[in-house]
């Protein structure tokens, strides 16, 4: 797609800038420039313009290239330096280029300076490629080294369990025999009846090492996991107690091909870890819909289908789980509750029961702000032996308003970036919704709409809107969350009906939602989300 290049000009000369404008437009290019002659203003540029590139020139009356290029340095940007000089001798040029100028462009030879810019944005988007590769490639050699890591664990839970099962059996059948002989008023019954409940447990313990491992036995059928939701809530509601708030959000149909005892594990499994990591009460939302993971998102999570899915959802409002928690919370015996307060088989069940379904599990969790558990479990259909249609290809949404992304995670600040700037978008961004501010009060155009995370440290993504509502009464909000739209609204961090899109997302996805967003639209509340990658372990 064909864009515009921002270039900003440090130039003092007017005449020379205009011979450098009239240069680049006789090559073709497509552009839009700024010109500076002061430190102050070249500052102000950097942050306010985003230049893509920088045309400078060597020396100005206060002011010089090289520290100009220190400056570009400091603020973090990629956008290549290439100095315009009327006069520069070979080891001038030589140490500029070693600080790290792009090249360098005699005023006298400016035929050469679009084929250089060319070439100088070239070698900067080849960096940025090799930086996403690398990123991407680190990524996927951790998720391998952590599958890995289960599949050995799980190789030898089952393993032990299954030879541990058959001891526990001769335990427990003799129990019953020994039981059996024994008259009611024998000293010994009480006795040996603890040895057999002692075997019972340690079976349950077994139990959950073979469903962990993926050798238990499943009876799937095909069934509609809305009902099995809708008929657990009850029992759910007296199992969490009476300070916790629970909410279930039931979607279009949702018929899948699995065991329903399991499933029915698995849910229990989530609900009583939330309920735990809200000693003091809180809201606990289920949710389940219908949602595509498609190829990109499958690209970059092992073992993982694009296809349809439906989604079971447990989100709480606790104490949230760290980043090095993460990183083992399915592990076998791994747990953070007290010494006699659990074993830590629950979410390695679940874990194995989700993979053994043909699924896979995601976490998101903040501390202090709570934790969703999504479960994406492949969604059947009532004629089995029909292969599924491909799903229609959706023309991508563009614009050219301005857009600021506000986001405190780096990967998903950078994706959201690059998506909605493939999209035609004028695209600003800031870690923190102070930045924000800053950039807002600073800008001397309007930006039409704001994509902010809910979630953020120094300013949350609803403090922030109302603060724009009153700089900037006409700037739309678009809030984005790892957290379900509904478990948001009814935690109280949003109002409901607000312009929200989920994490992880596709990039169709947010181009719908953006331009819904500006143009004041809402798509239809029975619309099948679609799921992809946002970063992973993301925001």
């Amino acid at each position: 797609m064909n864009k515009e290049t921002r270039i900003l000009l440090l130039e003092d000369v007017p005449s020379d800038a205009e011979l450098i404008v009239r240069e680049l437009r006789r090559a073709g290019m497509l552009f839009t420039y700024l010109r500076v002659d002061t430190r102050e203003a070249f500052i102000t540029a950097l942050s306010e313009f985003g230049p893509e590139v920088v045309l400078s020139d060597y020396n100005l009356p206060q002011f010089s290239g090289p520290e100009a290029l220190r400056l570009l340095k400091q603020s973090g940007s990629a956008a290549p330096f290439i100095l315009i000089t009327g006069s520069l001798t070979e080891e001038v040029a030589v140490e500029c280029m070693k600080d790290g100028a792009h090249d360098y462009i005699l005023k006298t030879s400016l035929t050469r300076l679009p084929s250089a810019v060319q070439s100088a944005l070239e070698k900067v988007r080849t960096i940025e490629e090799k930086k996403r590769a690398e990123a991407a490639l680190r990524q996927s050699e951790e998720q391998l080294r952590m599958s890995q890591k289960l599949e050995a664990v799980g190789q030898l839970a089952g393993g032990v369990a299954h030879d541990f099962n058959n001891l526990l059996t001769v335990i427990s059948g003799y129990s019953e025999l020994v039981l059996n002989r024994l008259k009611e008023n024998d000293e010994n019954r009480a006795k040996v009846k603890e040895i057999k409940r002692a075997a019972e447990r340690a079976s349950t313990l077994t139990r959950q090492l073979l469903a962990f491992s993926r050798k238990q036995v499943l009876q799937p059928k095909l069934f509609d996991l809305n009902h099995l939701v809708s008929d657990m809530s009850k029992m759910l509601r007296r199992l969490i107690g009476e300070n916790i708030e629970m909410t279930t959000v039931i979607g279009e149909a949702a018929p899948i091909n699995a065991d329903p005892g399991q499933i029915e594990q698995v849910l229990m499994n989530l609900v009583v870890n939330a309920r735990d990591a809200m000693p003091n009460g809180g809201r606990l939302t289920i949710e389940t819909v219908r949602v595509e993971i498609d190829e990109a998102y499958a690209s970059t999570h092992l073992n993982v289908q694009a296809g349809r899915y439906v989604m079971l959802a447990v989100t709480d409002t606790g104490c949230g789980i760290d980043e090095e928690t993460s990183k083992h919370i399915f592990e076998p015996f791994f747990t953070t509750k007290e010494q006699g307060k659990g074993t830590g088989l629950g979410l390695s069940t679940v874990y194995g029961i989700v993979k053994q379904s043909g699924g896979h599990i995601w976490l998101y969790s903040e501390l202090d702000h709570g934790t969703a558990f999504k479960i994406y479990l492949p969604a059947a259909t009532e004629m089995e032996t029909q292969p599924a249609a491909a799903p229609a290809q959706v023309a991508l949404t563009h614009g050219t308003e301005t857009i600021l992304i506000v986001e405190d995670e780096p990967q998903i600040r950078k994706l959201a970036f690059d998506c909605l700037a493939y999209c035609g978008y004028d695209v600003l961004s800031c870690s923190n919704g102070l930045e924000a501010l800053q950039l807002i009060e600073g800008l001397n155009r309007p930006v039409d709409l704001v994509l902010t995370d809910v979630v953020m440290p120094k300013l949350s993504g609803r403090e922030l809107s109302e603060r724009i509502a009153a700089i900037q009464p006409s700037t739309k909000v678009l809030f984005m969350s790892g957290y379900t739209n509904d478990s948001v609204v009814n935690h109280g961090i949003l109002d409901g009906g607000t312009r929200f899109i989920q994490k992880p997302f596709t990039l169709e996805s947010l181009a719908r939602r953006v331009r819904e967003a500006l143009d004041n639209e809402e798509a239809p509340a029975n619309l099948t989300r679609t799921v992809e990658l946002s970063g992973a372990a993301v925001n």
